[in-house]
Order: structure tokens, then C-alpha cells, then sequence
């Protein structure tokens, strides 16, 4: 059997390395594609391939009708809407994310940015200090896990609102469960989003919310852009000249944004919160494990679809 590894945005060579050691051991045959520049390239190298390892890389209808042979997707990270959910199940082929690799590197770039974002982008004025500010967590999954852990450090007051995850786990963790978007929105001087891009969370959060900030209310998202309106998010920075509004996630008006809220906003370039060496390897080498685990045993613990 031939799992490919098809990354237009390459592992680590530390990572392919580790993934190439669990494909192998396993009896199966690693093909790379790295740095592809045409969708061709990537439909040419699935239609032998048994099982499929991407990161941000589009796993469409187009590829998966390609790939004749295809038996499992595994998504290099958290965020699997790169995918066709719909049609890998309509095809027959297990698709699988990698949970928990990349939580502590998305983690610690929420408190880069809002450290940067309360010291006032570091344009040389005086900002404040995050000991004693609360902290509310939009989804208590792993990042968000994370999240609570490293606000503690900080001496932060943490909550939480995720309506998945019992309050036990919270509480557990040293975080106050919160059971209304509002209550998280107006009680907390940072908020932090982790929510998933879903039907039911596409533009979800925008002016209304984002509107009940505190003063001084900072908004961190490493989630996905789609989570946010962003015609409700730019008149909200209007209205509330106070809030400020970071992300790992350029929105489609950034250039707006940027010209009219100088010193409130900030972007990455690209999305970083998982670029970091070790995450590159754990969400690499664990991709490789969970194709192994269902091309030789049929183990689907992490599937996504259905």
C-alpha cells in the first residue's frame, strides 16, 4: 500500500523524517509531494495513493474522484474544513483530524498577541498588565485547554462557555463555566475564540457581541475568519473606539480595517498558530500513526466523517 504526503506547504524535514519511519516500519510505501504548484500535480499523485496525509492542502469532490484507491484522509492538525466531509463518506473514504498536536503552539501565540494588543502594539505608550484581568474562553476544547493553563500563569481569572463540554471539566480546571455568549462577551477584558467553522458558527460572532466588550476589551481569534462578521466586527471597532482586534487569521477586509483602526488591529501574514517545530512534528508523526492504525487494523478513533 502507498500512503502519500502531499503538503504544499512542506513538514518539517525532522517530521517527514518521523513520518517516513512509521510508514515504512508499517510494510507501506511513502510517496511525498511538497511544494506543488497545480492542482494537477496533486491529482496525479493521489490516484495510486492508499491513504493520504495533508495540512492545509483541499481535499475536494475533483481529488477524491482521482483517488480510486483512497482509503483515509488524515488532516495534520485541528481544522479539517479543507475537506469534503460529504463526499470523502460519498466516496467511501475515512477522513481524520489530529486533535491536541498543535493545541499548546496555537496557545501560547493567543498570549503573544494579547500581550502585544494591551501594551498597545508596542508603539511606545503605556499599556496594561494581564495579572488580575479575566480571561473568557469561546470553546473549551483542547486550545482552550491550553488556553485556561497558561492564563493561570499570568494570574488571570479565567471562564469559559462551551455548550459541549461538561462543566465538571471546567471546573476541574480551575475555570468558571459561563451558559450565555452574552454573559462571556460583557464579563471579560480579553476574549478568546476557538470555535469551529460551522453552519451553525459561520458569522457568529459580530457587532452585538463584540459590542459588550469592557472597556479596553481585546477580541483574540485563532479560530477561523469565517466565525466572524466582519462588516459587524469594523462598525464595532468604529462604535467602540476602545476594543481592540487580533487574529491569526487575515480577514478579507483587513486592508480596511488596517487603514482605519491603525494601532488597534493586528494580523499575521499567514495562519501561524500551529507553525511551530514541535507542533510540525506531533501533528506530522501522529497523521502517520492514524493511517497506520486504519490501513492495518481498521482503527478510526479520530474520524471526522460518517
Amino acid at each position: 500500500m502507498k500512503v502519500l504526503v502531499a503538503t504544499e506547504k512542506p513538514f518539517a524535514a525532522v517530521a517527514v523524517n518521523g513520518i517516513r519511519d512509521v510508514i515504512e516500519n508499517a510494510g507501506y510505501e511513502l510517496e511525498l509531494l511538497e511544494k506543488y504548484s497545480s492542482k494537477e500535480e496533486l491529482l496525479a499523485a493521489v490516484a495510486n495513493a492508499d491513504g493520504l496525509i495533508i495540512r492545509s492542502d483541499k481535499v475536494d469532490a475533483e481529488v477524491l474522484d482521482a483517488a480510486k484507491q483512497l482509503k483515509i484522509v488524515v488532516r495534520a492538525g485541528a481544522g479539517y474544513d479543507n475537506v469534503d466531509l460529504a463526499a470523502a463518506t460519498s466516496h467511501g473514504v475515512c477522513v481524520e483530524n489530529t486533535p491536541g498536536q498543535n493545541s499548546n503552539a496555537v496557545a501560547e501565540l493567543v498570549f503573544g498577541m494579547t500581550v502585544m494588543a494591551v501594551r498597545n502594539m508596542y508603539n511606545g505608550t503605556s499599556g496594561t498588565e494581564l495579572k488580575d484581568k479575566s480571561l473568557g474562553i469561546h470553546a473549551f476544547g483542547q486550545v482552550g485547554r491550553n488556553v485556561a493553563r497558561i492564563a493561570k500563569g499570568f494570574g488571570m481569572k479565567v471562564s469559559a462557555l462551551d455548550p459541549y463540554c461538561p462543566d465538571e471539566v471546567m471546573t476541574d480546571a480551575g475555570v468558571e463555566p459561563i451558559h450565555s455568549l452574552e454573559e462571556l462577551y460583557k464579563n471579560n477584558k480579553v476574549v478568546s475564540l476557538h470555535i469551529p467553522a460551522t453552519d451553525e458558527t459561520r458569522k457568529s460572532v459580530g457587532y452585538e457581541l463584540i459590542s459588550l466588550l469592557p472597556k479596553n476589551g481585546v477580541l483574540v481569534n485563532t479560530a477561523r475568519k469565517e466565525v466572524i462578521d466582519e462588516d459587524g466586527l469594523q462598525k464595532a471597532l468604529r462604535d467602540r473606539t476602545d476594543i481592540k482586534y487580533v487574529a491569526d487569521i487575515r480577514p478579507d477586509n483587513a486592508a480596511e480595517l488596517e487603514a482605519e483602526f491603525a494601532g488597534r488591529v493586528f494580523f499575521t501574514p499567514k495562519k501561524m498558530g500551529a507553525q511551530t517545530a514541535e507542533a510540525n512534528i506531533n501533528a506530522g508523526i501522529a497523521a502517520a500513526n492514524q493511517v497506520v492504525a486504519f490501513l492495518r487494523d481498521g482503527i478510526d478513533r479520530f474520524r471526522v466523517n460518517k
